[in-house]
């Protein structure tokens, strides 16, 4: 399909919607054309700079303006209320139309993967009988959402042209479900100090960030502080996320300081350095070791918890829903044949119910994703997780949620800290060519030429042996070395 073809009345009437889908007050219209592909468009304007202002103007005028919506205007939920609301009245009417607009609507989110999340736990949040899918266009920094179903990871144009070329992708893209998961914490007040888990940054609207339940709430217990939230790609605890949240309160602290790549790569190798992650830094106690802070325990099966055995090289660990992580990287990769019969391991999939749990010893380690079949310390694949973080070993550590990184406070007395994470529902997801994400269901979904189709080489042992300094010391200047065009951001 040309570009004349793309701008003509004819392409666009395939995803116009009319204005009394949207208004109650407006007269229905009878005798139309279902459109093949009806969409709303949800864009936030203050994402990718200028950017996002001017792909909502470009949509505003390709399309009806009240199927394009500004999340800076009006949030996602009381939009999909409203449309929801309107279209189960018009159906109650005998509106065939209204009927086939519900069964055929797809939906269009551009912002970063905050933006993408919030949409995303709001359509989850609706449990509708058939759920909308989502198309979750790249326009901030991080992307991950975007870049594992295909959508990229650069911010898009906002012509005319990369307007419609967005709309034809989304009309051919395959419909994929992708699991979201809930993280719960509870904590007794500490004695001194306070046990809020407060991000430096302001959280953005969505599953990502947690907040305190109600006294009400059947989550909550007696005598006890506790929050919970969620996220759709990864929660990460240990010496990354201390480096990230260095990074982002440097950032928040002096922004005008951080308006040149370059400039902010070499801040974040030099906090990489000063905070311990490349060498284990005396200076600073928060870098000891994951099993030092905290007990482990999995459940593979209904029911059935056990202790997971945490390698003591061990500093930053990934609990990973999506095969992107810090950047585009898969922490995980493909287990070998070998791997898969002795630990039952399996690739990792987005709607299986299971969390692939990874590891990483130092910033080194984090290198070897930069090889084509490089990958961390796997740990495990579980339904669930529970961390319980014990008295004395450290008064905090840090954690991030699909890239929001926070400073935790830890047990000084004989309480505990407890943090679980279990399957929380599924959503459905638009995948188009170049897709990484694979779905149980079609084990053959992706189609990225840097999607790995043979299982790796039993090269990058999952061991923790003491011949590791002389291996790390052997590939740090030759085999891990930063390629021209490496981002050190990818390795936080």
């Amino acid at each position: 399909m040309d570009n004349g073809d793309l701008n003509s009345e004819d392409f666009l009437k395939i995803f116009y919607i009319p204005d009394f889908v949207f208004d109650p007050e407006a007269a229905e219209e009878t005798n139309l054309e279902v459109p093949k592909c009806p969409v709303i468009v949800f864009i936030n304007s203050k994402s990718g700079g200028q950017l996002g202002g001017d792909l909502l103007n470009t949509y505003r005028g390709l399309l009806n303006k009240l199927q394009v919506f500004d999340l800076g205007e009006e949030a996602p939920d009381k939009v999909l209320h409203r449309l929801y609301r309107n279209l189960e009245r018009l159906k109650s009417n005998g509106s065939e139309f209204a009927a086939e607009i519900q069964k055929r609507l797809r939906i269009i989110v551009a912002g970063g993967d905050g933006t993408a999340g919030w949409l995303l736990g709001v359509v989850c949040d609706l449990k509708l009988a058939q759920s909308p899918p989502v198309a979750t266009v790249p326009l901030g920094t991080g992307n991950n959402l975007p870049f594992s179903f295909g959508w990229g990871k650069k911010n898009p144009g906002t012509d005319l042209k990369s307007a419609t070329s967005i709309l034809e992708q989304v009309m051919k893209a395959k419909e994929m479900k992708i699991d979201s998961w809930h993280i719960i914490m509870r904590m007794k007040a500490l004695k001194e100090g306070s046990c809020d888990p407060i991000a430096p940054l302001e959280l953005p609207h969505s599953l990502h960030a947690f907040h305190r339940v109600s006294d009400s709430d059947s989550l909550n217990k007696e005598g006890s502080h506790t929050f919970r939230g969620g996220f759709w790609n990864y929660f990460s605890m240990g010496m990354d996320a201390q480096v990230s949240y260095a990074f982002h309160s440097e950032r928040k602290l002096h922004p005008e300081k951080f308006k040149n790549q370059l400039v902010n790569q070499s801040t974040y190798a030099k906090l990489g350095c000063t905070q311990g992650w490349f060498c284990a830094s005396l200076v600073h106690p928060s870098s000891r070791y994951i099993a030092q802070l905290a007990e482990v325990e999995i459940m593979k099966r209904p029911g059935e918890w056990e202790h997971l055995d945490i390698p003591r090289s061990i500093r930053s660990i990934v609990c990973l829903n999506l095969p992107s992580f810090s950047g585009g990287f898969n922490p995980w990769g493909t287990p070998s044949g070998r791997k898969k019969a002795e630990r039952d391991l399996t690739a990792p999939f987005v709607d299986d119910g299971l969390i692939e749990v990874v590891g990483f010893r130092d910033a080194w380690h984090g290198l070897v994703l930069l090889a084509p079949k490089g990958h961390g310390t796997r740990l495990a694949q579980a339904r669930r997780i529970r961390f319980r973080f014990k008295k004395g070993a450290a008064d905090h550590t840090y954690m991030r949620l699909d890239g929001e990184p926070w400073k935790q406070p830890l047990p000084v007395d004989d309480d505990t800290v407890e943090v679980e994470i279990s399957h929380h529902a599924q959503v459905n997801i638009l995948a188009i060519e170049g897709c990484r994400s694979k779905s149980i269901q079609d084990p053959t979904t992706p189609t990225s030429p840097y999607s790995h189709h043979h299982d790796e080489e039993d090269s990058n042992e999952d061991t923790d042996d003491d011949s590791y300094e002389e291996r790390r010391k052997f590939g740090a200047a030759d085999t891990f070395r930063f390629t021209e065009d490496a981002d050190i951001t990818h390795f936080s």
